[in-house]
């Protein structure tokens, strides 16, 4: 069956004939240019399952490389083409279905792996090359006289057709004779090179062994030599070679003469070069990337004794805005501009600007005595920010918030300094923005504690480490215990028993008080039931209702109606059991379909509280179309009244919200009654119920029976 011409297959088929196209002109293969692009189509195949593959398999991208040699792709144009050819077109025809960013990413570095592939294999091909050459040369000089002759010419016929630079010298280094190629490589037309010496060619580069080795192999001390050397051309440009040395003896093992064997790399150094500068270095702004930042920052770290290191990392506060209003590209210009600002400010020696990434930069200082160049370093940033800068016609301000970390060498690993002035970052952030802040140890240990109770949050509800303490509701006419309230604890197994405050919000930040919400709410409706039938449910034996929290999550959750009814029909608990209680911030201006879940749950006969009331900033007129039966004084209301006499004004309030509560046939609770005085003025006062620690702390559920078995003695 014949692929349509826009399916997978065309799309592969395309691509392979752009890089037929490209590559054929400058290879030395006898195939005509179709034949030759059979034979790059499973080599392009291989390409696209690597691009598409799950993780990079960077042997198959090498192997590929290797394969253009066997191919007769042995000029470096061929190499060059081919990566072009892959950089423009791989991810635009096989790279259907995934995500642009890390398809281009992973093309960058299967590029590299092609490079590579490419070189190993034109290395191996030229030094087996080398070693033909160098067995003619010694074959050509240990024949006997009447076969010289045809030795000299098959001497001849490899060292002017070689694809590699020959050159012959004395042992004085006076160079001989060149091949053709070797005078390509250098751009001259004499075969002796003007009479130059071997000695002459240096270069500012020249690795330290190179002229040891050159010196033992004159002496007759070694047999040949191999370095990488750069030379200069006549024009002063720079030529890189791949050299190799051979000592040539005489029939008598006397030294003659040197053989000189070179490969121009200088194409392949300078790809390598931009290769290693494009995964080292951002494309957009051009400042160093994380990777290479995480190098700089490694060494620093690793530095002897005495060495300091400060960091100064910056996140740029409301760019999203920027982005949202004026467009990704505008979003661009801005990067680009306080990239440049951020390189200006880093100029000493041992700083250094990166980008992280989106509109994350770091700047690294490092020295002897970084306590102050770190703090000078923010400082220049935040002048360098003040300026506007101009996109598309619009003055824009830009405001950053930096972290600053500042350190003795070898003391934290890069991802603890890194962390810590994120932490710190986030710290200014969240104090106003447009300042910095230096790192704080303790701030640090509570942002990584709050962070590992997060990721340990849904594990803990798995492994049962929640449990609840129940607060009796007492009756302030009778005493009577009247009800409980549900207060969740988390045993964790490292920082014990762990109180709502610490770990709600979280909760509620990652949406898990959804589930562990349904968990409270199943356990106390469950422990009411029990109650229920230890007392036989009449009053005053035992607590009839049992006091559930909701937070704002739950609230706009979609199940909460059908998880409540279900929780009631599967304990067989009826409705007048339960008390759900919501906060009044929570319903501060909530419209009817926020109100509407909990409208039905007080027509099926459950209580609605309004807990905290007097915290928030509602309307007292809203009571009438809020579904609630009992409001919750928040314990504000009862601190005064703890001296005597009590402040007047809190009684007259407490007193004007009882008489509203009861005109709309509500019940009041208080809430932090903690002595016998409080509760006396409560009563006065017209409170129905009350809670706090005058009657008891939370506690498991067996207290409470004992509180409710002294309740109906009477005592």
């Amino acid at each position: 069956m014949i692929a349509e011409p826009d399916g997978p297959e065309g799309r592969l088929r395309r691509f392979a004939t752009i890089w037929s196209r490209a590559v054929f002109p400058v290879t030395s293969t006898s195939s005509t240019r179709p034949e030759f692009e059979e034979e790059l189509l499973p080599l392009a195949r291989r390409l696209s399952e690597v691009l598409r593959a799950r993780s990079l398999d960077a042997e198959e991208a090498r192997a590929v490389g290797a394969a253009l040699v066997d191919s007769h792709c042995t000029d470096p144009e061929a190499l060059a083409r081919t990566l072009d050819c892959v950089d423009a077109y791989l991810v635009l025809y096989c790279g259907e279905g995934g995500d642009p960013e890390g398809l281009r990413a992973r093309s960058a570095r299967l590029q590299h792996a092609m490079a590579a592939g490419f070189a190993g294999a034109l290395r191996a091909r030229t030094l087996a090359e080398q070693e033909a050459i160098a067995q003619a040369a010694l074959k050509a000089q240990g024949v006997v006289a009447e076969a010289l002759h045809a030795s000299e010419a098959r001497f001849r016929a490899v060292f002017e057709g070689a694809a590699i630079g020959i050159g012959i010298a004395d042992l004085e280094g006076n160079i001989l004779q060149v091949n053709d190629a070797l005078m390509r490589m250098f751009g001259i037309a004499d075969p002796t090179l003007g009479g130059r010496r071997a000695v002459e060619w240096t270069h500012p580069d020249d690795a330290p062994q190179t002229w040891r080795l050159y010196d033992e192999l004159v002496r007759g001390e070694r047999e040949h030599y191999h370095v990488e050397k750069a030379f200069y051309r006549p024009d002063g440009t720079v030529l890189w070679t791949n050299l190799t040395v051979s000592l040539l003896r005489d029939a008598d093992g006397t030294p003659q003469y040197q053989l000189a064997l070179m490969e121009d790399t200088t194409e392949r150094r300078l790809l390598n070069l931009r290769l290693r500068y494009e995964a080292t270095h951002d494309a957009l702004t051009g400042l160093p990337n994380r990777s290479f930042f995480f190098e700089r920052l490694e060494k620093a770290l690793s530095a002897g004794p005495g060495r300091r290191f400060g960091l100064c990392y910056l996140d740029l506060d409301g760019f999203k805005t920027v982005n949202d209003s004026l467009g990704h590209a505008a979003g661009d210009r801005l990067l680009v501009e306080v990239a440049d600002r951020l390189q200006a400010c880093a100029t000493a020696p041992g700083e250094m600007v990166a980008r992280l990434g989106g509109d994350e930069f770091v700047a690294l200082t490092t020295g002897t005595d970084t306590r102050h160049e770190a703090d000078e370093l923010a400082g220049r940033i935040m002048n360098a920010l003040l300026a506007p800068i101009s996109i598309d016609g619009r003055e824009l301000t830009v405001r950053g918030s930096i972290g600053v970390v500042e350190g003795q060498a070898g003391e934290r690993s890069p991802a603890e300094v890194l962390r810590s002035a994120d932490i710190t970052m986030y710290r200014a952030k969240s104090a106003g923005g447009n300042r910095f802040e230096l790192a704080d140890p303790e701030a640090d240990a509570r942002v990584i504690t709050r962070h590992g109770l997060t990721t340990a949050l849904p594990a803990a509800l798995e492994r049962g480490e929640f449990f609840i303490e129940y607060q009796p509701l007492v009756h302030l006419g009778d005493g009577s215990v009247h009800g409980a309230e549900a207060l969740v604890r988390w045993l964790h197994p490292q920082h014990g028993v762990l109180g709502p405050d610490r770990f709600i919000p979280l909760a509620e930040h990652t949406g898990l008080i959804v589930p562990l919400g349904r968990w409270v709410l199943e356990q106390s409706v469950r422990q009411a039931r029990a109650w229920r039938e230890r007392y036989g449910g009449t009053t005053p034996a035992g607590p009839l209702r049992i006091n559930v929290n909701l937070s704002p999550c739950q609230l706009t959750h979609p199940g909460l109606v059908q998880d409540t009814v279900d929780i009631l029909e599967r304990t067989g608990v009826t409705p007048d059991a339960l008390c759900l209680e919501v906060t009044e911030s929570a319903l501060i201006g909530a419209d009817d379909d926020l109100l509407k879940p909990l409208r039905r749950l007080a027509e099926m006969g459950v209580d609605i509280a309004l807990d905290d009331f007097g915290t928030g900033y509602s309307n007292l007129a809203n009571l009438r179309r809020l579904p609630v039966s009992v409001l919750k004084l928040d314990r504000s209301f009862t601190q005064s009244m703890q001296r005597f006499p009590a402040d007047p004004v809190d009684l007259k309030i407490v007193e004007g919200i009882v008489a509203l509560a009861h005109s709309l046939d509500l019940t009041v609770t208080v809430e932090g009654v903690e002595t016998g005085a409080q509760a006396e003025q409560l009563r006065i006062l017209g409170c129905d119920t009350a809670q706090g620690w005058y009657y008891a702390r939370p506690g498991p559920p067996d207290r409470l029976h004992e509180l409710a078995l002294v309740d109906a003695a009477g005592l």
